[in-house]
């Protein structure tokens, strides 16, 4: 089938047949052991479309033990190019399911069919990317002089675990598991429960493709069913976490009675800082996407505006034109700005904006829920502008998760890089200037693990992805992504 095909039989049905409905473990579906099952909801109409096991502690023990005996026997074992080969196949079976993958993305997740193929694509390339790598991990030789020889090995941590979040399923299950694999570990995925199916496709793409029984399983839950045990289970060696700061913190106590390592992303409430001297019209389209792609559920979303009262106006008229001619609508219509994820955040995102209005700010566009003009249905806000909101507002400083874009008006460039280091947050930031000199000191200067300068999404899976403060720590993508999988051995002989 085309993907224009799995489209319309997806808004015809409201689904599509044969979506998994267990986990993936030890290269084969499993019931949950509760017997129990959870419906998944289209947020494009509010109604469930499908169903996922509502696994628990049993479960994630079937999956450690799974996956700890396939790294101690088989995967760790494995030679490095034959790893590659299992990541490169996987890639390009995610290419050649790549439409039906796209659809279950849209129906789950509710972005717009054509963000969720751009997410099927990147996942690919990460395969691809860490395929690449695997047979290219290399230790150090350490100059003790004539007497000795000393050298480093990269050694695989051992069993890892996943949880993901709803906002990119696919994408950041890829981003984690492709270099965890790529390292020689093994992998346990904990997708997040209103956005699990496209986790188990491709686990079980990954199985197709070669990839030995037991490397990669996926348990699919709730975060105290199934994130806590997992994060407390003494196999796990190494967690990769992708969501609140709460969790982040607990994740990480877990972690700690078991001393695993750790790698946390938490968030953000990242700054946008527009000078006067920037390229304008560049600057607002740019950040269109930057705060609207995927509804503003984004960790990374430029969520905040830091601009130069000198093109306040200016920019302000530009960009509220073009961000009320955004069209909303069920994801698989490709409209501009998709649904919201789920009930609860559509709740929270109004709460924070009614909030925001109440105290006085200023809505200069959107602040309203809305439906699907087609069907009157699913879960959707309008892209909003909030207008001088003053830096200890709660919509300055605490990351919303939707279309939501708080401007913090500036005098000059000593007020700007105040202002955007003013936040608990710090995990990307992106500057919008024709002064290289400006640029590369505002690079230097604000407190972010990742600055762009001129467009914001830049740099791509290539590129170390990671926050301070209350952003977590830890990097993932490019090869630096590695690290949080390999561990040093240190062999040193006198001669």
């Amino acid at each position: 089938m085309k993907l224009e095909d799995y489209v319309q039989q997806a808004l015809s049905t409201g689904t599509l047949p044969d979506l998994p409905d267990r986990s993936y473990i030890d290269g084969r579906w499993c019931a949950p052991a509760s017997g129990e099952w959870m419906e998944t909801f289209d947020p494009g109409t509010g109604k469930p479309f499908a169903r996922v096991a509502a696994c628990g502690r049993v479960d994630v023990d079937i999956a450690a033990e799974s996956c700890a005996y396939a790294f101690k026997n088989v995967w760790s074992r494995a030679d490095p190019t034959e790893r590659a080969r299992v990541l490169r196949q996987g890639a390009a079976m995610v290419r050649a399911h790549a439409d039906r993958l796209a659809v279950v993305e849209t129906l789950d997740s509710g972005k717009p069919l054509s963000e969720s193929c751009d997410d099927v694509q990147t996942a690919a390339r990460l395969l691809d990317y860490y395929g690449g790598a695997a047979d290219k991990l290399q230790g150090d030789a350490i100059p003790l002089g004539s007497q000795f020889v000393s050298y480093n090995l990269l050694e695989p941590v051992g069993v890892t675990a996943h949880i993901v979040p709803w906002n990119f399923p696919l994408f950041t299950m890829a981003r984690g598991v492709a270099p965890a694999l790529a390292a020689g570990c093994t992998a346990i995925v904990k997708p997040a429960e209103t956005t699990s199916l496209t986790a188990l496709m491709l686990a079980d793409l990954l199985h197709q493709a070669g990839l030995p029984e037991g490397v990669c399983n996926v348990v699919t839950g709730t975060g105290q069913a199934v994130g806590d045990p997992l994060s407390r289970h003494e196999a796990v060696r190494h967690i990769t976490f992708t969501g609140s700061v709460a969790t982040g913190k607990q994740v990480m106590r877990n972690a700690a009675d078991h001393v695993a390592s750790v790698t946390l992303e938490l968030g953000g409430k990242s700054p946008a800082v527009v000078l006067a001297d920037c390229d304008l019209d560049h600057a607002v389209q740019d950040m269109l996407e930057a705060i609207y792609l995927n509804a503003g559920q984004v960790c990374s979303a430029g969520s905040r505006l830091v601009i130069e009262r000198r093109v306040h106006e200016a920019f302000l008229e530009k960009f509220i034109a073009r961000a009320q001619a955004l069209t909303l609508g069920h994801g698989l219509k490709n409209p501009n700005v998709g649904a919201i994820n789920s009930l609860r955040q559509l709740d929270r995102i109004a709460g924070m904006v009614d909030g925001a209005r109440a105290r006085g700010i200023r809505v200069a566009a959107g602040g309203e829920r809305a439906v699907d003009p087609d069907s009157g249905a699913g879960w959707f806000f309008r892209p909003t502008v909030l207008d001088e909101v003053p830096a200890e507002d709660p919509v300055a400083v605490e990351e919303i998760f939707g279309p939501v874009l708080a401007v913090q008006v500036v005098e000059d460039e000593e007020e700007a890089l105040a202002v955007a280091n003013d936040c608990d947050y710090g995990l990307v930031a992106c500057v919008y200037t024709r002064d290289i000199q400006k640029a590369l000191s505002l690079a230097r200067d604000i407190d972010a693990g990742q600055i762009s300068v001129n467009q914001y999404f830049a740099g791509g899976i290539y590129t170390p992805f990671g926050g301070n403060k209350l952003s977590g720590f830890g990097r993932e993508k490019g090869l630096e992504a590695l690290r949080n999988y390999c561990r040093v051995k240190n062999v040193t002989l006198r001669i």
